[in-house]
């Protein structure tokens, strides 16, 4: 596998681009500055507010990181069920004395001007996020100097990724907060999503692209055994929520270990698409009924999440999370980053030594 992805940051650490104002360039600055790949999240921006931000995070560190980008959506045929779905939601606006958003807001989530910005001006790596972005596209940010990589939630979508042209794939497992980076909204998948490990080890069957873990993974014993599986690093967003650096709420930060969310669900609730969130009253309300129609459900919600977020309201709020949210810490992003990699360190020392183990090989497992 090519080094050209971890020769770019010394611990094999990614903190995930959290949409929706968690990823701010305070915490991409932090993860890179110790070590790991900060990411900025251009999702749910204007090109204009991304490249602000990259200009703010090139101030705060001369470290590689990265920018990720959301892919547009296609149309579909659902208006009818989004009509219904607001409908369900009238009490909610009322609730929270708000008006429901406009559900033909937008699809593209101006991929294109985001995409001018970064070849104009380029970073040191792109990645992508529900779909595969063309070979062009690809080769324009190769040509720019610019590492790119993709997500994939299954080994076929892993496929479409390297025949693509993309540098690395990331490797979403069903555990991973937030959105899962399905290429093809199919409500028939539902609920059929791969774990990480088993998902690592069909990927690594058939792609010979280096791989970045992520879903669930909130420990370096975790990171560890990704790294062993075949990944050369990992990609954690939950983990790095609760961190001061997060441009996260106080109250969703506080809910990761709060007693009273005690799992997560897939849902699409709250954008349409399938999302890994603490369970509250709004998932367990309306998840049932939520149409596959994403961005509309995404932009028809946003004001009631903006209503229940201001008000402190976690029942109303999207509590995007990963299967480990309990083991949140709150640490800062930088000493995060340097307890990941020595809990890794000491999770290969401990592999190698035992019998019948690794041996020495056991600290190469997270080489690209």
């Amino acid at each position: 596998m090519s080094s050209a992805l971890t020769d770019l940051f010394p611990h094999p650490i990614v903190q995930a681009p959290m949409a929706g104002g968690v990823s701010v360039p305070q915490l991409a600055a932090a993860v890179s500055e110790a070590g790991g790949l900060g990411f900025l999240a251009a999702g749910y921006k204007t090109a204009d507010g991304m490249y602000q931000e990259i200009k703010q995070l090139r101030s705060l560190t001369g470290r590689p990181f990265g920018v990720n980008l959301f892919m547009p959506q296609p149309e579909h045929a659902e208006t009818g069920a989004v009509e219904v779905y607001a409908h369900q939601l009238a009490g909610e606006a009322a609730w929270y004395e708000t008006e429901l958003g406009d559900p033909d807001s937008g699809r593209d989530d101006g991929y294109d001007a985001k995409l001018a910005v970064l070849l104009d001006n380029p970073v040191p790596v792109v990645s992508f996020h529900f779909g595969v972005p063309s070979g062009d596209a690809l080769d324009s940010l190769r040509r720019a100097g610019t590492f790119t990589l993709v997500t994939a939630t299954t080994a076929d979508e892993a496929l479409a990724v390297q025949r693509a042209g993309a540098d690395a794939v990331i490797v979403q497992g069903v555990e991973a907060g937030g959105h899962q980076g399905t290429h093809k909204d199919i409500p028939e998948n539902d609920g059929s999503g791969i774990g990480l490990l088993s998902l690592i080890a069909q990927v690594r069957e058939c792609v010979s692209l280096p791989i970045v873990a992520a879903g669930g993974l909130m420990r370096g014993s975790q990171i560890a055994a990704a790294l062993a599986a075949g990944a050369s690093a990992a990609q954690l967003g939950t983990a790095f929520l609760a961190t001061p650096e997060s441009g996260a709420h106080a109250v969703h930060k506080q809910a990761l270990t709060n007693a009273l969310f005690v799992r997560t669900e897939l849902t699409r609730a709250f954008s349409g698409r399938p999302a890994r969130g603490l369970v509250n009253r709004f998932l367990r309300e309306h998840g049932p009924y939520a149409p596959a129609a994403y961005p509309e459900v995404h932009h028809l919600t946003s004001p009631l999440r903006k209503a229940a977020a201001k008000a402190g309201d976690a029942q109303g709020m999207a509590l995007w999370a990963g299967q480990g949210h309990r083991l949140a810490r709150e640490l800062p992003a930088g000493r995060l980053v340097e307890v990941l990699a020595d809990e890794i360190e000491a999770a290969r020392t401990a592999l190698a030594e035992v019998p019948g183990g690794l041996g020495g090989s056991g600290g190469e497992g997270g080489d690209a």
